[in-house]
């Protein structure tokens, strides 16, 4: 055995034997980057969600931030300390090098999922909502960072009686620095991404903003504020003016619909420069006039 050989061995070996730490009881969801699982720590008997990375598609992810000290998912969300934020738990490398994430596990439903569904829990709760999710997205701005995948697929319902959200996935989050905002890094939905990211320009937070902004009309209205698609294509309408939201809910509290419309600017300095800034805004808006 030769020493690369040896090398390899060794990093092997120093990885977490997943068969031995945990029973996978089921895959909840297998995403582009990754593989999602239920499953039982067998040192605590907790219940958690175990997600595992491919290993290729993550490697040409972390690949653009060559040289730069870019975290990993792990790592960024061992920051992420907020209610509104699902909590990581532990992170780490498997037995054949995979990127491990131990996650509280929230046995509850996507926000796309109740909008297509017109579930019941969104009536009369759709402001409710809109503000938790924008507290979770100003929590990771204010620890640093930018999620650049805000759809209502990535809001979990985690409590259906107390009607709380949690924003997860940071798979492809990148902190909120000059060197990670560069032109170029196309990710996310192309149905809820910003024309900058489109017309790759310079970046920031605000791509969060923007994308929260169509999530927010689309629990108000169940419609996007542009047409729907499954291509980048979808995204290059975005810097036109959206279908106005009173035409499907004449009835939104217009302090609401101002603030929504506020985040859809295509242009970054006009947009609303911050969730906090969004939920100041919406501070007077009562729940039963949404």
């Amino acid at each position: 055995m030769g020493l690369f050989d040896l090398f390899k061995a060794k990093v092997a070996n120093s990885g977490v034997d997943i068969s031995k730490r945990y029973v996978l009881l089921r895959e909840a969801v297998s995403g582009t980057m990754s593989k999602f699982y239920k499953a039982r720590d067998i040192r605590t008997g907790r219940i958690v969600g175990l997600k595992i990375l491919d290993r290729e598609k993550t490697a040409a992810f972390e690949d653009r931030f060559r040289g730069l000290k870019k975290p990993t998912e792990g790592e960024i969300g061992m920051l992420l300390k907020h209610p509104r934020l699902v909590e990581t738990l532990e992170h780490g490398t498997t037995t054949d090098g995979s990127q491990y994430i131990v996650l509280e596990f929230i046995d509850g439903p996507d926000f796309n999922s109740l909008i297509i569904g017109r579930d019941q829990v969104l009536d009369a709760n759709r402001l409710h909502f809109i503000r938790q999710a924008a507290e979770a997205i100003a929590a990771m701005h204010v620890a640093g960072f930018v999620h650049r995948d805000i759809s209502p697929r990535n809001f979990l319902l985690a409590d259906r009686l107390k009607k709380e959200l949690k924003l997860i996935d940071f798979g492809v989050s990148l902190p909120s620095l000059p060197q990670f905002q560069q032109p170029g890094v196309r990710t996310g939905n192309p149905n809820y991404m910003a024309p900058e990211i489109v017309r790759r320009k310079t970046t920031d937070q605000r791509v969060d903003v923007f994308a929260f902004g169509i999530s927010a009309y689309e629990i108000c209205t169940g419609e996007l504020p542009w047409p729907r698609g499954l291509s980048g294509m979808a995204a290059m309408s975005h810097d036109k003016p959206p279908i106005d939201i009173l035409q499907y809910r004449p009835k939104l509290h217009p302090e609401l619909a101002k603030a929504i419309h506020s985040c859809l600017e295509a242009e970054p300095s006009r947009r609303c420069p911050t969730m906090e800034k969004f939920l100041q805004a919406i501070r007077s808006v009562n729940r039963d006039e949404a």
